[in-house]
């Protein structure tokens, strides 16, 4: 039977009583709560960390077991049931890690393999390793260039262009400005721009012109890393102490639908930032304190699709004891400003966890609600928001242009969303700012298998995005409608018609008019378009890392252009085409075996 608690407010005076229904007077839909759902079945084994979402729609969680020690090298996958309920979902184990891990780097790259690194406690304090969900499979990484560098708890965060940049705690046994960049094709690592403060500890954070922001510990200063000159740059001067005096901590980061930035601290302060979209600093302000003496001292947030952010909570840290009981649980709304609070998942109307907050773990699943998961305990939760997505975040869908019966490229807008999703602060990413792709007809749901996306950037407006995808196996010919999800929130849906043959066939472009031949296709291709005009045309191929691989320009003509592409020396995979010829823009996938 599956179990469910409303989430109520929990008044701790009449004057804060009086307060919030006096709030709820004015405006009936700012306080209204989500709803928690317990999981059908516990896990295999219990929570231990790290909740990624696959780019197939399953999920994995890190878990204790495995490796000889108490901090384990496995993982187990949720499988959402056929009519796509996590709640209901079956649970598996996948193949473990060579090293052991305790909060660690963690990225879902853009090929849909996963990126782990470093580790605070097990054997992979400095090594890195990749898995392969297809294979289940996981493959080492790097090695460092430097072998005393330690990765640690250090933040990650991946670039436009598919690297990671990796963060390290020490260098040998100093505390380290040191990053490293990953590059997945190649699985090694070279050295990365040092920050100019100390990074430990901190969020970071991705901002819509593609730069990341941290606080520095120890102090107020901020700094941003700007990817096109490869640097770090010193930014504004934070109002308030996010850090706690004591354990140095922090907590999560997230950018709001309003274009500023939101920063929770485990002092019980938090900070606005809004970005100049320049290389100039941008503009801090204090935030809300948070409620009832409490802090976000290494702990999961999530921003929801309703754009308020499910937030948990435990007393501010004092001398001697950091990591505080219990653990509280909040939505805050940038609208208002203010933080509510609601129960904990458990049943019978609890208000917190004996547990501190740094045992939290919050995933955004594709349909709109929060995995909550707490480490030591196989039972998960679903968090379920009040209201409807905010249409700001909502992605939409262009056109769906065909490879084979079994991969498909979607091309549209708003495919990684407004934020990155859930955060947790710099022990793990759990970030979900990438397309997934549901493929629903009646009451049954499927996901389609996503990679090679153009980019990460989120709050990308009317910028044209792309993914490709690949249809899960068995599913059967026919009608059915597709839908392009970011942090949850869901695309209007479209036709989508399955085929009933395995093929390759010519693709069509953005436009009527442009076809690629052979596809696959081998040392060449041929791009043939009509033209409206004559004049110049650039035609660009590029790899699922957005990496540019081929380029050349041509004069076109008016009406039919036929122009070889040379191919050699490419290795096999799907790659994007890209041409533009006067204001049209076409795009399409060409495949070389």
């Amino acid at each position: 039977m599956i179990e469910k608690i409303k989430t109520l407010v929990r008044p701790n005076s009449a004057r804060l009583l009086y307060a919030a229904l006096g709030l709820l007077i004015m405006n009936s839909t700012a306080n209204a709560q989500g709803t928690w759902t317990k999981m059908k079945d516990a896990s295999i084994d219990s929570c231990a960390g790290a909740m990624l979402l696959l780019t197939d729609g399953t999920v994995i969680v890190k878990t204790a077991v495995g490796g000889g020690d108490v901090y384990g090298n496995g993982w187990n996958k949720i499988i959402p049931d056929i009519h796509g309920s996590y709640i209901n979902g079956l649970w598996s184990r996948t193949q473990p890690m060579y090293d052991t891990r305790l909060y660690f780097s963690s990225q879902v790259l853009k090929d849909g393999r996963v990126y782990v690194a470093g580790g605070e406690y097990g054997t992979g304090r400095n090594r890195g390793e990749v898995y392969d969900p297809i294979s289940d499979q996981w493959n080492p990484a790097g090695p460092l260039t430097d072998l005393n560098d330690t990765i640690s708890d250090g933040n990650s965060e991946i670039l436009n262009d598919g690297r990671v940049l990796q963060s390290v705690v020490l260098s040998g046994h100093s505390v380290s400005h040191r990053t490293y960049l990953f590059d997945p094709v190649t699985n090694n690592y070279s050295p990365g721009p040092p920050t100019l403060g100390i990074d430990n500890e901190s969020a970071w954070l991705k901002l819509p012109d593609n730069s990341l922001l941290y606080v520095d510990i120890y102090s107020n200063n901020s700094e941003r890393f700007i990817p096109d000159s490869n640097k770090w740059v010193r930014d504004s001067t934070v109002p308030v102490s996010l850090y706690d005096p004591y354990g140095y901590e922090t907590g999560p980061a997230f950018m709001l639908p309003n274009g500023k930035a939101f920063f929770l601290g485990a002092s019980g302060n938090t900070a606005y930032y809004t970005p100049s979209g320049t290389l100039h600093p941008g503009v801090w302000t204090a935030g809300p304190r948070i409620p009832d003496s409490l802090g976000a001292p290494d702990a999961a947030g999530a921003m929801m699709v309703n754009g308020k952010i499910l937030c948990a909570l435990s007393p501010i840290p004092k001398y001697g004891n950091v990591f505080r009981r219990p653990m509280y649980f909040y939505e805050f709304d940038y609208r208002t400003n203010s933080f509510t609070q609601v129960l904990a998942p458990t049943i019978g109307g609890k208000d917190s966890l004996d547990k501190a907050a740094f045992l939290s773990n919050m995933l955004c699943l594709p349909d709109g609600n929060i995995l909550f998961g707490c480490q030591g305990n196989g039972q998960y939760y679903i968090y379920t928001p009040d209201g409807v997505p905010m249409s700001v975040g909502k992605p939409t869908i262009d056109s769906i242009i065909k490879i084979n019966c079994d991969t498909f490229i979607a091309t549209g807008k708003l495919f990684n969303g407004i934020t990155e999703g859930a955060c947790y602060g710099d022990d793990w990413q759990i970030s979900t700012n990438y397309p997934i792709v549901r493929i629903s007809r009646n009451d049954t749901v499927y996901y389609g298998r996503t990679f090679g996306w153009n980019t990460y950037g989120i709050m990308r407006g009317a910028k044209p995005d792309t993914t490709s995808f690949s249809l899960p196996d068995g599913l059967p010919i026919g009608t059915y409608s597709l839908q392009v999800v970011a942090n949850g929130n869901a695309s209007a849906p479209v036709p989508f018609e399955v085929c009933s043959y395995l093929g390759t066939e010519s693709v069509k472009g953005f436009a009527d008019g442009m076809f690629i031949y052979p596809n696959p296709a081998h040392e060449a291709a041929t791009v043939e378009f009509i033209s409206s005009q004559s004049g110049n045309v650039s035609i660009r191929v590029q790899d699922v890392l957005s990496r540019i691989v081929r380029e050349k320009f041509e004069k076109s003509l008016q009406g039919k252009n036929i122009f070889d592409i040379n191919l050699h020396g490419l290795t096999k995979g799907v790659y994007i085409v890209g041409l533009v010829s006067g204001n049209k823009v076409y795009n399409s996938s060409l495949i070389i075996k």
